[in-house]
């Protein structure tokens, strides 16, 4: 067996430990919104404020699929970082005057706030040639988007199993959450009318 390098070392830990690791924490946080009716508690607006948490996080990982990571990339995902923390902290002050926060779901919310960290920590550390630029304001030539030249994983199944999993662990669920939501509050609007 031959030995792999760090690099791909870190990025198998991203696709195949971190990345999974992320979507059934979010799985657990569902399911626990769903045990406590969220739809008859803190509502619409919670919902709404994690499809954004979602979008927040889930955007930089699929540019970091497609494309090569460069400053525009870390930029982003920096930025996203300290914004998606906000929208963390406003949806445990909402929630929690509102419904009941059980421990399964702050253990998921542990690793929904700490997965974003640890995913930019370890690409800084795939891309630290990169990331040297960025703080030090060398940003010539490395910020428009490029395609990927280095292939994701060892086979051309992850990709799609990747948006895929994404989409049926991560959006159905959440959009079903949504809907339920958005229903339970249309239902309250005409039976009070």
């Amino acid at each position: 067996m031959h030995e792999l390098e760090a690099s791909k070392l870190v990025l198998y830990l991203i696709l195949y430990v971190m990345l999974p690791i992320w979507s059934l924490a979010a799985l657990v946080d569902w399911n626990c919104h769903r045990l406590t009716k969220i739809e008859e508690t803190s509502g619409l607006r919670e919902s709404v404020i994690h499809f954004v948490m979602g979008v927040q996080i889930g955007a930089p990982i699929f540019l970091c699929m497609f494309f090569e990571v460069n400053i525009t990339i870390l930029l982003l995902c920096l930025f996203v970082l300290i914004t998606h923390e906000i929208v963390a902290h406003m949806d445990i002050v909402w929630a929690s005057s509102r419904r009941h926060i059980s421990h399964w779901e702050t253990h998921a919310h542990t690793y929904l706030s700490s997965l974003p960290l640890y995913l930019f920590a370890l690409v800084v550390v795939r891309k630290w040639d990169v990331f040297l630029d960025m703080i030090t304001l060398d940003w010539t030539g490395g910020m428009a988007l490029v395609l990927r030249s280095e292939p994701l994983s060892g086979n051309n199944f992850y990709l799609p199993f990747l948006v895929v999993g994404s989409f049926i662990f991560g959006l159905v669920p959440y959009m079903e959450e949504m809907y339920r939501c958005w229903s339970y509050e249309k239902r309250m609007k005409e039976r009070d009318a």
